[in-house]
């Protein structure tokens, strides 16, 4: 049987009616005020019910008030991140990755990615050291190494990053020359770039580590690019005729002190040559000296002899003056050796022909000159 039905039980909210009609809701809504009284200390008396019922509202809605202020009070911190605690303004702490709670309104949290790695490009025309523009882009790769610094001490710390880029890029170009900053010096560029930065950044104490910065290929404005461009082709022919200067004197150099020391030995084998002749002839002479002492006359005829055969080797005509007679004899010694040459089937007369051909020339005027003249000697 339902409990509003006649006869029925007592109602849910405690009351019995006798089953005369639905329960009364002014009593049902007293019980639970009554009840609220209880728990939060107020009276369960009907009297004053008016003010009791304010001050029990009041009170519930504190304690929703409260229960949320502690709920907004909680907050995740992400493995890449640390967060900076300010209580009033004022700095508090610096929490790690995890679940925290900070009083809200009370204290502020700022969440930083410090391990996330960030980057600022940049791109500028700027003075070298030998007045000549160059546009000169870069990429600037840094991360948070010092959270606090970062949220603290500098208002806009990445606008500092960029202007500190600016400085220190605009002072290490300007003690370069051209050529430095567009071909060979690009890296010691970016490092001497990388010091200077860091070092305004520690100064600013903004919090900030530069990792890297990569220098992109430099090229001039626009508006003298062709000139550029005839100064680098004139770069480059000036090159290749230095490789080319180069290779010839590669190739002469060594050819030269080949053929020098080649000329260096071989006077040196003349020297030992002349020097050993010259030995050879004193030894030589020495000998024929000793000789002679024993047998002048056939020493003396036997060199004679000598002499006479070099002589008439290299004479093809020879020309004799007789003692007491007016007439000279003419011997065609080449005809002479050439007859004797084919007669003997040679190419080249020997000294065996010279001996012989001279005992005939010997003997034919030894004849002719017997009866009354003496030979008086052979110019």
């Amino acid at each position: 049987m339902a409990w509003n039905e006649p006869g029925g039980g007592k109602d849910p909210w405690g009351g019995n009616n006798g089953g005369d009609g639905p329960p009364d809701l002014d009593e049902a809504l007293q019980k639970l005020r009554s009840r609220m009284d209880k728990i939060f200390g107020g009276s369960g008396g009907n009297s004053g019910g008016s003010s009791g019922s304010s001050k029990s509202l009041v009170s519930i809605i504190l304690i929703v008030l409260v229960l949320g202020w502690g709920m907004m009070g909680f907050y995740q911190v992400d493995e890449k991140e640390q967060a900076v605690v300010l209580r009033l303004g004022k700095y508090l702490d610096t929490v790690g990755a995890g679940l925290n709670w900070n009083p809200p309104l009370v204290d502020s949290v700022t969440k930083v990615r410090v391990t996330e790695e960030r980057q600022y490009s940049s791109r500028g025309h700027m003075l070298t050291e030998d007045e000549n523009i160059v546009e000169l882009p870069l990429t600037v790769q840094y991360n948070i190494s010092n959270v606090k610094d970062f949220v603290l001490n500098v208002k806009t710390p990445e606008v500092s990053l960029r202007q500190a880029t600016d400085s220190a890029l605009r002072h290490v170009v300007g003690s370069s020359k051209l050529d430095e900053v567009v071909s060979t010096g690009r890296l010691k560029i970016g490092d001497e770039v990388k010091l200077r930065l860091q070092t305004y950044l520690d100064n600013y104490g903004t919090g900030i580590h530069v990792r890297k910065i990569n220098i992109q290929e430099a090229k001039p404005p626009s508006e003298v690019k062709e000139a550029y461009d005839d100064v680098i082709k004139a770069r480059e022919d000036q090159e290749r005729l230095i490789n080319e200067a180069q290779a010839y004197s590669n190739g002469i150099i060594p050819e030269a002190r080949g053929k020098a020391q080649r000329m260096i030995e071989e006077s040196n084998a003349y020297k030992e040559q002349v020097v050993a002749e010259a030995e050879g002839e004193s030894k030589r002479f020495e000998s024929l000296l000793t000789e002679y002492q024993k047998a002048p006359e056939v020493t003396r005829q036997r060199l004679y002899l000598d002499a006479i055969q070099k002589v008439m080797s290299n004479s093809s005509k020879v020309l004799i003056d007789v003692e007491g007679g007016n007439n000279m004899l003419y011997l065609p010694l080449d005809k002479i050796v050439q007859s004797g040459a084919n007669r003997s089937q040679s190419s080249s007369s020997s000294d065996v022909d010279v001996n012989r051909i001279a005992d005939e020339v010997i003997n034919k005027l030894r004849r002719e000159n017997a009866p009354s003249t003496r030979s008086r000697g052979v110019r």
